[in-house]
């Protein structure tokens, strides 16, 4: 198996991981082709520089002739520095995303988180706007930025493989659902700011089209040095790691070491939570190529690089390889005789929002001729002891029998189809290359049926006829 490790001993921001893609092999031409395909008016430049005594490669996004700076040099550049002040449509941190709410009186309320980033210090997008350099028509994103669907359009019209595009809207989507839930909001509620800007929407996407172009079966990521202490925004003090990267980093290992700055940004944090399939050390492999990306940061003693390693997987015959991917899962059953079935529901909804792999029940005949369930959670290992906690306090159990079984995982990813009602995500594992399973999202082709009024099961066979002509066209 052709699999892609992420060392992430200084986290991750979108830029490190475009740096560490190109070193390890990804042609510059490619990203430039996206660049200019996806018509924002953006360019890149490409360095080499030294971190911490290791040769890197950075990656700049030139929106408009201006480089970006890293926040600190931004700021004595406006001669703001420690001054408290900040000028309209600029914000201290990047990676920002705004969320709006209007009040029933007709006034407005505006909730701000400034998730700063690893090489970005102010917002482009809002800058362009306000200085009326409006040289694209994308380039008139307005004081609130762009909408998750303007991005998604964006994405969606830009010259890329299907399966880039899709890993693109993954990312935004998960970074657009964790400032949803830290805000409060519906997904559409919230404004990407600078996540919304020229520079960040090129990171992103060419995150995704480097991804693909890699051509590998799995990411792997380490645990992952988020970084310490705090971090001021425009509205005040935030700790690192800031709320949106903590949100998509749930179920991921973490852990903060000297460095007291904000290592892994929200945009990181999504690239890895889409990716990554699974966390832990480097695993047996044979490795075939090595990228070292940039962080704009030069820390004393330490190399602020992210490292990626590209090989195959070793000691795994093709017998192993058609079983699939060994795992240990926890498995944490409780029985329940006295609960409302309701709360049953309300606990496995909670449980998959906290990282179980799998939840359900099976209806048993208990003591005393009484009917009963015995809930059954699936769950990574290091989630066991928040299920749980899960179970204790959600439920009226008073004793939780845990084990602990090896699973075997097919590769997994998705693909999108275009149906006449609207894009359906289908989910697709295979064995050494070879296509297995195959099924439409069930939450995509649930949302269509009900937005056209069309029968489910039709929404679902589209998808399905769609994608096998695909497959044998």
């Amino acid at each position: 198996m052709r699999i892609a490790y992420l060392d992430c001993f200084s986290g991750i921001s979108g830029d490190m991981f475009l740096g560490a893609l190109l070193d390890a092999g990804v042609p510059f031409a490619l990203f430039e082709k996206t660049v200019a395909d996806l018509d924002i008016g953006a360019t890149l430049e490409i360095s080499r520089v030294d971190r911490g005594g290791i040769s890197a490669t950075k990656l700049d996004v030139i929106v408009n002739g201006e480089k970006d700076l890293p926040r600190e040099e931004f700021w004595e550049k406006q001669g703001l520095e420690g001054s408290g002040q900040w000028p309209v449509g600029s914000d201290q941190t990047s990676d920002h995303v705004h969320s709006q709410s209007h009040e029933n009186s007709g006034g407005s309320t505006h909730s701000h988180e400034h998730s700063p980033a690893h090489t970005r210090s102010h917002d482009k997008a809002t800058q362009h706007s306000h200085s009326h350099e409006h040289t694209h028509e994308h380039d008139h994103a307005h004081t609130h930025g762009r909408s998750l669907s303007d991005i998604l359009k964006i994405i969606g019209a830009a010259s890329i493989s299907e399966r880039a595009k899709q890993l693109a809207n993954e990312i935004f989507l998960a970074l657009g659902a964790a400032e949803a839930k830290i805000h409060n909001v519906d997904l559409e509620g919230i404004h990407f700011h600078e996540v919304g800007s020229a520079d960040a929407i090129v990171d992103i996407v060419c995150a995704a089209v480097g991804a693909d172009a890699l051509g590998v079966d799995q990411f792997i990521c380490s645990p992952l040095n988020v970084g310490g202490g705090s971090v001021t925004c425009a509205h005040g003090v935030l700790p690192v790691p800031a709320p949106a990267t903590l949100e998509l980093l749930q179920g991921a290992p973490i852990y903060s070491g000297e460095i007291q700055k904000e290592l892994v940004t929200p945009t990181g944090a999504a690239i890895v939570k889409v990716l990554a399939s699974s966390f832990g050390p480097r695993p047996s492999m044979t490795t075939e190529q090595i990228g070292y990306g940039a962080g704009s940061r030069n820390f004393a003693g330490h190399a602020n690089v992210l490292r990626i390693s590209i090989g195959q997987t070793a000691g795994m015959s093709a017998a192993a390889d058609n079983l699939g991917e060994e795992e240990e899962i926890a498995i944490l059953e409780a029985n329940l005789d006295d609960l409302n079935p309701q709360l049953i529901g309300y606990i496995m909804d909670v449980a998959f929002a906290e990282g179980a792999l799998d939840v359900f029940n099976t209806p048993v005949q208990m003591k005393k001729n009484r009917p009963g369930t015995v809930l059954t959670i699936l769950a990574p290992t290091d989630r066991e002891e928040r299920m749980r906690a899960l179970l204790f306090r959600e439920s009226s159990t008073l004793g939780i029998r845990v084990r602990r079984e090896k699973r075997y995982a097919l590769p997994r990813h998705h693909e999108a189809v275009n149906t006449p009602w609207g894009e359906v995500r289908m989910k697709v594992a295979g064995v050494n290359g070879s296509l297995s399973q195959y099924a439409p999202e069930y939450e995509d082709c649930r949302r269509i049926a009900a937005e056209h009024n069309v029968p489910l099961k039709h929404v679902m066979q589209e998808a399905i006829r769609l994608y096998l002509d695909r497959q044998h066209g």
